[in-house]
């Protein structure tokens, strides 16, 4: 069922048999529990297409499901502006970037949180746009000075105001959606400009497991599948209390829930571009409290990875979590070991990788920097080990000889200088003494001094003039 690859190294925890059985177990479920579809027009739609419909529950067949896989690409673009990168998924690159819908920020200063605002995603969505190793922006956090009416579209400015990556977010109605295609396709220079190369894309939490529709969201799902606008599938379960406790449990619901996902959408618009989108999470079975920074949700995540790739779809994956309140130890072995896990497997689109704390409820500007280091040494690890004639350096080593030396040698110059060695932008590598000249300063306050670098660097305008006026002439923007 998997398309072409690229190649890079693989984190196989789930081998063909097993892949195999969870995929089966699926389908067997989709066709004999089926899912609950509360709104009439989607459930008739899959009706149409062959689905058993009893009241509100929808039971789908393996045949449905083997069609819509035919129809969804395996492959598609995500677009960027100027001269950021486009993210080419399903072809094994690996793209990570930033995610959550956070209500507050970490003051620094004194360790304190407060309310999250759209100032704040404006300048976090500048700071991604200057961090390499950030490839996309999807929308940290909710700006809470903003009312509920407005929010969609000043969120969606403050994100195209800012940043030129690639920008996801959710919108609240399919009214929004329509008003977020327009102010976007002002930017982007017409509507057929912007389905041309879309520069936006939207996710959709519209599995309330265990499988179960959400009926508001699902009408957002349709609108935009409609418009054209990739989408990301996204259902959440936990386990223990909206999944099985058992990590294989949570694994075939969650993959069941996106396969009637995948069903739905090629129902709404064949060959419409989605990503298969679990985000699966542990849970303290003390408090059953969701852990996103457990080691247990980074190996569900990277099993979802092989399931999509299974099924030959995209995914858009989760990891980055942590359940610290600031950017301490805990945060770090957390972070790196999950974003390091779901890297290693291939994960195509990686929200959350950058920023998070207090499990999702809260960012930090530094720790933006942190997890930027976090993000690029696990790209490091992906790509493996050159082997080629050059970093075999047979020759080389011939020439140099028993008891001679390389520090003089082109080719230690050159590989110092590749990309062979990853160097972190906070990282503190220099001897004892000279740390000590410099003033001790460590990550956190190398990564502080890189935020206000940043931010006060002049920005470019993103937007242009007129099509910014027209777009305030037009809505309510608040930045």
């Amino acid at each position: 069922m998997s398309g072409k690859r690229k190649p890079g190294i693989g984190l196989p925890l789930l081998d063909d048999e097993q892949l195999a059985h969870i995929h089966s177990a699926a389908l067997r479920l989709l066709n004999t529990v089926g899912v609950e579809v509360g709104e009439d027009e989607l459930r008739d739609l899959l009706v149409k297409r062959g689905a058993k419909a009893d009241g509100t529950r929808v039971r789908l067949s393996e045949a449905m499901v083997d069609e819509a896989l035919e129809t969804a690409p395996s492959e598609f673009m995500l677009y960027a502006r100027g001269e950021q990168p486009t993210l080419a998924l399903g072809t094994g690159e690996v793209y990570l970037g930033t995610g959550g819908a956070a209500i507050r920020v970490l003051d620094s200063k004194d360790g304190s949180f407060r309310e999250s605002t759209l100032q704040d995603l404006a300048q976090l969505a500048w700071l991604v746009d200057n961090l390499e190793h950030i490839h996309f922006f999807l929308r940290p956090v909710i700006a809470r000075d903003i009312p509920d009416d407005e929010l969609d579209e000043n969120t969606l400015y403050a994100c195209l105001a800012n940043t030129q990556k690639h920008v996801t977010m959710a919108a609240s109605s399919s009214e929004s959606v329509d008003s977020l295609v327009r102010m976007a396709s002002m930017v982007a220079g017409g509507e057929e400009e912007f389905r041309k190369r879309p520069f936006l894309s939207l996710t959709c939490s519209w599995m309330v497991s265990p499988l179960r529709v959400d009926t508001g969201v699902v009408r957002v799902l349709k609108r935009a599948v409609e418009q054209g606008i990739p989408v990301m599938l996204s259902s959440a379960p936990m386990a223990g209390s909206t999944a099985p406790a058992s990590l294989a449990g949570l694994l075939t619901q969650v993959h069941a829930e996106e396969l009637s996902g995948v069903v739905l959408s090629q129902a709404i618009r064949p060959g419409a571009p989605v990503l298969y989108g679990p985000v699966p999470a542990a849970a303290s079975f003390r408090t059953m409290a969701y852990l996103g920074g457990a080691v247990e949700s980074g190996l569900m995540n990277a099993a979802a990875v092989q399931l999509a790739h299974h099924i030959g779809l995209p995914i858009y994956t989760d990891a980055g979590l942590t359940e610290a309140k600031s950017g301490d130890v805990q945060a770090g072995y957390e972070k790196a070991t999950n974003v390091l896990l779901v890297t290693l497997a291939g994960g195509d689109y990686v929200h959350h990788a950058a920023g998070m704390l207090d499990s999702m409820l809260g960012v930090s500007y530094e720790q933006y920097v942190l997890d930027n280091d976090i993000c690029g040494m696990a790209l490091r690890a992906r790509d493996g080990v050159r082997v080629d004639e050059e970093t075999v350096a047979e020759e080389l080593i011939g020439k140099v000889g028993p008891g001679g030396n390389f520090l003089a040698q082109r080719h230690t110059v050159n590989m110092a200088r590749s990309h062979e060695y990853f160097r972190p932008a906070t990282a503190v590598r220099d001897a004892l003494t000279d740390w000590e000249k410099k003033g001790r300063v460590g990550a956190e306050q190398r990564a502080k001094e890189i935020v206000e670098e940043v931010l006060g660097k002049e920005r470019p305008r993103f937007i242009p003039e007129d099509v910014e006026k027209k777009i305030r002439g037009e809505y309510r923007i608040r930045l």
